[in-house]
């Protein structure tokens, strides 16, 4: 019995260490990952691989990217360099970019009247919006900004603005105003440019406001401009585009085209000038005395001039003769029949 007692505590101690190292072992395998045949990798060891191949990584992308920076900064600060010596020397410095002198506002006030929304499709009013896009963006860039008005500023045009460019709220130096711009300036200042006008605009009068009809029609609405500048009782004129110009395409110009000759004339004080600065290469325009050139010059019209629907039209009245045509060679009798007759 002393014996089977002696044993007993000899029998647990063996017992524990077993339990302890099948504890250890469990823990080792937890702690590896197995990959197969291959070397076991600890957690340990696995999270300082990631750690170093993230930092290679951050380094491969983030590096290359700074030093391009770095070596813009010192371009730069070499340019800036540069031109202080020259500028020191006196030497007259010539960039990329062309020098600007200051603008000089011209009091002359440029409206364009937007009271014929209702007259437009709304593929027509988009065209217009992007008239008064570029109307906007030369008269920044010009050295002789005008007075530029936006009058009868509502309807499907507002809208179209607040859809595609909600920005024209900060747009600079433009009035925009809901009201006819009859009943905001002054009636003895006004003058409706106006192409079916039999008076000739020979000078511009920087104390009167020249008034622009904002309307795509498709000339399905000719002479509205007129009447109406004859409804309001105001003086009317039209550019004098048939002395300098010869078109093989139609006398009408857009919007756009209208405000930058006059902010040219305004810089150059010759039509001419002005005229071939805006209409160069566009609806074949040629100086007045050079028709024979007419039929050399580039046809192709900005896509704001509706140059697809004038096309559509000549192919159309083309179709319509080929038609009659047709039907006049169906009615004439032979010749074998007349004979017979």
């Amino acid at each position: 019995m002393a014996t089977d007692l002696a044993d007993k505590p000899a029998v647990q101690e063996s017992s524990h260490k077993c339990a302890n190292s099948e504890n250890e072992s469990a823990k080792d395998e937890n702690e590896t990952v197995q990959t197969g045949e291959t070397e076991t990798l600890s957690k340990r060891q696995k999270k300082r691989l990631l750690k170093n191949f993230a930092s290679k990584l951050c380094k491969a992308l983030i590096v290359p990217c700074f030093m391009k920076r770095q070596k813009r900064k010192e371009r730069k600060q070499q340019r800036k360099l540069e031109r202080q010596a020259q500028a020191e020397d006196g030497a007259e410095w010539t960039a990329k970019k062309r020098l600007r002198r200051s603008p000089e506002p011209s009091s002359l006030r440029l409206v364009i009247d937007c009271s014929f929304d209702n007259l437009m499709l709304l593929k027509d009013v988009k065209k217009l919006h992007k008239q008064i896009q570029r109307c906007y963006a030369e008269n920044r860039r010009t050295l002789h900004p005008v007075q530029f008005y936006l009058t009868s500023h509502g309807g499907q045009l507002k809208q179209v603005m607040d859809e595609i460019n909600k920005g024209w709220v900060n747009w600079k130096d433009v009035h925009f105003r809901p009201d006819a711009f009859h009943e905001i300036l002054k009636e003895e200042d006004l003058v409706y440019l106006t192409s079916d006008s039999p008076h000739v605009l020979q000078e511009l009068d920087e104390a009167k406001a020249y008034v622009i009809g904002g309307l795509v029609d498709h000339n399905h609405h000719k002479g509205i401009t007129f009447d109406r500048a004859q409804e309001l009782g105001i003086a009317h004129a039209q550019l004098p585009l048939g002395s300098f110009v010869k078109m093989n395409s139609r006398k009408v110009l857009a919007v756009n085209h209208v405000f930058e000759i006059i902010l040219a004339f305004l810089e150059k004080r010759d039509w001419q000038d002005a005229f071939f600065t805006v209409l160069a290469q566009r609806k074949g325009a040629v100086p007045v005395g050079q028709e024979n050139k007419l039929g050399e010059g580039n046809d192709e019209e900005d896509s704001d001039e509706d140059s697809d629907t004038e096309h559509l039209i000549s192919e159309k009245s083309t179709d319509s003769k080929d038609h009659l045509g047709s039907k006049e060679e169906e009615h004439k009798p032979d010749s074998s029949e007349q004979n017979a007759a």
